[in-house]
């Protein structure tokens, strides 16, 4: 590992869309806040090592999306606009007013939609590693997955044992994945362990462009990639660019589409880095 270890965290409830929804309060109270939206089939301990590079200035927070980790599943489908619905509850209810909103790959697209529609709340905008425009053969291969029923393991030892992140790849260490996966389980009424995941989440999954959203973005704006990813390409950064003139790109090393895992201290350093000039400004 890079010497980041996970963060201290308190978990919380708050009700949104009519839903009891989990976060983890990472702290640090009275520091400029700082909440952060996982991606798909993810949850909010995607951040617990990000969280760990930030919380002496910063007060960060990590929502469970409505369907993921500990919060309720709901009647599909799941939308953008529904996430972004919630998190618009979730914002107002905690009270956060010019914060960091960073949002990881369809958190990413959740936190753009949330920033387009509330000019003025959000302070400063990071997206990381999100595919702003899926072609319809992904959205449909997602489709598939998610009609499919989920593994089935008989303990929580061979849950955390076989757990493997998706999509595959990962420079992450084991030592994270481990720790993800003593997180990403739940036990049911026979016994058996599943992921912390609604599949329907998949299975519903809607096809957005997310490139007109950044028409409506007028804060200081960051993208992130992984060195190793090819979801934000020149061409795409371009494209973000001509729509949003200020937006910022930040290429963090050694990591592939889960950057926060993948090398949390280069994340934190990069975010950091944005976050300091901004200041200047």
């Amino acid at each position: 590992m890079d010497g980041i270890h996970p963060a201290p965290y308190t978990s919380r409830f708050v009700e949104a869309g009519g839903l009891r929804l989990h976060y983890l309060d990472y702290g640090t109270a009275g520091g400029a806040p700082m909440l952060c939206v996982h991606g798909g089939a993810a949850h909010a301990h995607w951040f617990d090592f990000a969280a760990a590079g930030f919380n002496a200035n910063y007060h960060v927070r990590a929502l469970d999306q409505r369907g993921h980790g500990d919060s309720a599943w709901a009647e599909p489908p799941y939308s953008y606009e529904r996430y972004a619905s919630d998190l618009a509850e979730v914002i107002e209810k905690l009270d956060l007013r010019d914060f960091v909103l960073i949002g990881h790959s369809m958190g990413g697209m959740v936190a753009l939609v949330y920033a387009a529609a509330h000019p003025g709340r959000v302070g400063k905008l990071i997206v990381v590693d999100s595919t702003l425009h899926m072609t319809e053969d992904r959205i449909a291969a997602m489709r598939e997955v998610g009609t499919r029923q989920g593994s089935s393991y008989a303990t929580r030892e061979e849950f955390v044992a076989r757990y493997r992140l998706r999509p595959a790849g990962t420079t992450a260490a084991p030592e994270i994945i481990r720790h993800l996966a003593q997180h990403s389980g739940r036990q049911l009424g026979d016994g058996s362990w599943r992921h912390k995941f609604d599949r329907n989440v998949y299975a519903t999954r809607e096809g957005v462009d997310g490139l007109p959203y950044w028409n409506r973005i007028g804060i200081p704006a960051l993208l992130v990639k992984g060195d190793r990813s090819q979801r934000i390409t020149p061409q795409v950064f371009a494209e973000v660019k001509a729509r949003c003139p200020q937006v910022e790109l930040a290429e963090v090393p050694h990591s592939d589409h889960h950057v926060t895992l993948d090398n949390p201290s280069g994340f934190v350093h990069a975010v950091k880095a944005f976050l300091a000039k901004q200041s200047q400004i």
